[in-house]
Order: C-alpha cells, then sequence, then structure tokens
C-alpha cells in the first residue's frame, strides 16, 4: 500500500516558490545593508548641484525632480521587482538627451535602498565627465574595451550625488556599434547589473538620426527612452524613430524644455 501524502506542509511547488521568494528576499537585505554601508568621498553642495542642472531632492528643484520622478515611477512598473538597463537617446543631436539621461539616473539614487549608474556612451560626443566634475586620469568606457588588462572598477567614478556612479566614454570614436555589439560590452554590463541587485544601469546613448549606434545600443538595454527637443523633431521624425525601436522595449518619448 502507499503512504498518504503527508498534507500538513504546502505542496512541493509551493514550498520551492517560497524558498526562492525568501533567498530573493534576503539578497535584496544583504544589498540594501551594502548600499547603506557606502562611504561617500564627498557631496555637492545645492549650488553646486543647480549650477550643473543636476536635480536633488529640496524644494527649489522640486517641479523639475518631480518629472524625473515620474519617468522612474512609469520605469519602476515596467521593470517589475528587478533592476534593469535603460537606454536614453535623442532623436535628433542637442536635443538634451544626456541632460535627460543625467538627471533620470539622479532620480533613481534619490532613492536610499537603490544606487544609479550612469554609463557614457555618446562616444562621438561625450558630456558627461565634464557635467558631472569628473576626473579620469584612467580613462572609460572605450578604455576598458581596447584593454582587456583594465578593470572595470577603474573607470568607476564617484559623482558626488549619493549612489550615483558614472563611468565616463574615455576616448572619443566615430562610431560605436562595434563596440557595442562587443562581448566585452555585453558581459561588462552583465557583471555589472547581476553584482548588486539594487543597481539601475543607464546608457546615455547617441542619437538616433543619422547613426545606427542607438539602435545597436538598444540591443543591450531592457528598456529605452527617446528624448525630442521641445520643438525640435517633426511628428513624422518622432514616428520613424519611434518605429525603429522594439515596442516592447520603448517606454516612451521625453519632450525635454531645455536645451
Amino acid at each position: 500500500m502507499n503512504n498518504p501524502r503527508d498534507e500538513s506542509g504546502p505542496p512541493d511547488h509551493v514550498g520551492a516558490a517560497l524558498g526562492a521568494a525568501a533567498g530573493d528576499i534576503s539578497r535584496r537585505a544583504s544589498a540594501s545593508r551594502s548600499i547603506a554601508r557606502i562611504v561617500e568621498p564627498y557631496a555637492l553642495t545645492r549650488r553646486v548641484l543647480e549650477e550643473r542642472r543636476l536635480i536633488h531632492p529640496e524644494e527649489s528643484v522640486r517641479k523639475q525632480a518631480d518629472s524625473f520622478r515620474e519617468i522612474r515611477t512609469r520605469l519602476l512598473a515596467l521593470g517589475g521587482d528587478h533592476n534593469f538597463i535603460t537606454m536614453v537617446a535623442p532623436i535628433s543631436p542637442r536635443s538634451g538627451g544626456s541632460f535627460v539621461a543625467r538627471n533620470l539616473a539622479a532620480a533613481f539614487a534619490f532613492d536610499e535602498a537603490k544606487t544609479a549608474l550612469l554609463i557614457d556612451c555618446n562616444l562621438r560626443n561625450p558630456s558627461q565627465h565634464k557635467a558631472l566634475g569628473v576626473d579620469a586620469p584612467d580613462g572609460g568606457l572605450i578604455d576598458y574595451l581596447e584593454h582587456p588588462a583594465l578593470g572595470v572598477e577603474r573607470i568607476l567614478h564617484h559623482t558626488g550625488v549619493p549612489r550615483l556612479r558614472l563611468i565616463p566614454s574615455g576616448r572619443q570614436r566615430e562610431m560605436g556599434g562595434e563596440y557595442f555589439s562587443s562581448f566585452r560590452m555585453r558581459a561588462m554590463l552583465d557583471s555589472l547589473r547581476s553584482r548588486y541587485p539594487d543597481r539601475y544601469i543607464f546608457l546615455d546613448g547617441p542619437a538616433v538620426k543619422g547613426s545606427p549606434d542607438a539602435r545597436i545600443l538598444a540591443e543591450l538595454a531592457d528598456f529605452v527612452v527617446l528624448v525630442t527637443g521641445s520643438g525640435r523633431d517633426t511628428p513624422s521624425l518622432i514616428r520613424k524613430h519611434v518605429a525603429d525601436f522594439d515596442q516592447h522595449k520603448l517606454a516612451g518619448v521625453v519632450i525635454n524644455q531645455l536645451p
């Protein structure tokens, strides 16, 4: 005779699910403790943040900060319980894509249980190191991709914004497609995301118009945010380039009012 099944505990599949959930909670709690232990070597003052056109949690830039909080909320709703990689790219050059990428990363860093990593992938016109006042003696992304002996920790920089780190572009390059499609680039992003489950990564991408680089870079991202300068792009041009991307990844189009 077969032994009767013990019905006092949960079914096997439920127990497995509970175990997985407990493990996930434990990992997140550990990551939150690690974030709490992060030592910031310096912090930018409110005046310097505003001079650099960076949002902060205080009242003087509440309207601008709330705009980026809304985008953050949208992305978190799409991403669910997992951290993710977001590419931010302007439709046309000089539309403020780097400004949006920088401040969206800062909005994620407002949350004391999260960290944000901004990677300058605008290889032709890099700007994030200047905007954030970062000196990068060992270069940045391109130097890492071109020199296997260079460790990623050498190109990760504090920004003066708590919980926000930057990987600058490094050397300028005309075409980024070959770098963005490389195994080393993909492996770097996988490692940076998996090491800390509460780290959110933002790729400051090149303009979509006139180059395939943004579309290639988007293959590495979970979500895509496009930026159009107010009055800069026609509705037909916006529709044309929106159609260039996987619609399951497209989180939306931001209309940037600032130059």
